[in-house]
């Protein structure tokens, strides 16, 4: 399979939109604890409030070896000019620990297709002239992907691509295009719940947004759900395939079946806590069964 040149993110990683409730000192204590469980990378979107780069300099800051991943940074949030500055002087700063996650969003841009506005991007970057020093180790880049024509953008202007909410078919499918040296990092939400029901009200309550909008209602129709699976909150399969949960030993098998279909890497996203409150609990237990030096030690 393949991977990002120079970098090792670890075959788990942590997907969190915790930071975006935490003050500057705490979020400092959380990501250092992170590092020191042995946590390899960690993944930030850009939704919350949170500016994409001075999010992820921060980060980059307050460890020494973690590696911080953009997941996503929205294209149209500044211009290709300012996003090539910012992650030029991240790479420079922090090398070989920075990851430019780039994706279609930011302000609405009516009639831009996403795969026609992220290639004019991708142009625009490209061509820019700078006085700015090169990093010694270069920016490295993913895109966010989910149809075949998104991936092979991914696969031919960037190290690789990052899915979002997808099932294990779709990691399959992705690997297909991508071939087998791009790099494929798929984010995967986990529940710490055994009661199903209580499990599926929660999980239904984290999908609603994207069972709601276009190019997500899109996405699933390609997985082969039907109208009737997506609506009225998704059918139990739905459910069930794009949120894993379950004991620890249930998560931990299930998120195992996207690296057997062909990922490089799964960015773990812990749902049903409280905004304010820390996953941190959870981390630590999945830490001591994902990461292979704390199952080693």
């Amino acid at each position: 399979m393949g991977g990002i040149t120079g970098m090792d993110l670890g075959a788990f990683g942590v997907y969190t939109f915790d930071f975006e409730h935490q003050p500057a000192a705490r979020l400092k204590e959380s990501v250092q604890e992170l590092e020191e469980q042995g946590w390899r990378s960690i993944w930030i979107p850009e939704l919350l409030g949170r500016e994409a780069f001075t999010h992820a300099g921060f980060l980059l800051s307050a460890t020494e070896r973690l590696h911080v991943v953009n997941g996503i940074a929205q294209i149209w949030s500044r211009g290709a000019r300012w996003t090539h500055g910012a992650a030029l002087l991240l790479a420079d700063a922090y090398p070989g620990r920075h990851v430019l996650g780039l994706g279609f969003g930011g302000e609405p841009r009516p009639g831009v297709k996403p795969l026609a506005g992220m290639t004019a991007y991708l142009d625009e970057m490209d061509a820019v002239e700078t006085v700015n020093p090169a990093p010694t180790v270069p920016i490295r880049r993913i895109l966010a992907a989910y149809g075949p024509k998104m991936l092979e953008l991914a696969r031919d202007r960037a190290a690789g691509a990052q899915t979002y909410h997808v099932n294990v078919a779709h990691t399959a499918q992705a690997r297909e295009i991508l071939g087998p040296e791009a790099f494929l990092g798929v984010e995967h939400p986990v529940l710490f719940e055994a009661d199903p029901a209580t499990a599926r009200a929660i999980a239904r309550e984290h999908l609603r947004p994207y069972l709601s909008t276009p190019y997500n209602i899109a996405k699933f129709r390609r997985l082969g759900y039907s109208e009737e699976e997506i609506a009225n909150g998704g059918s139990d399969r739905l459910v069930d395939d794009f949120v894993f949960w379950g004991d620890l030993g249930t998560v931990v098998r299930k998120l195992h079946t996207h690296l057997e279909a062909g990922a490089d890497h799964v960015a773990v996203q812990v749902i049903g806590v409280e905004p304010g409150r820390s996953a941190m609990p959870h981390w630590r237990r999945l830490g001591d069964a994902l990461l292979p030096q704390r199952t080693g030690a």
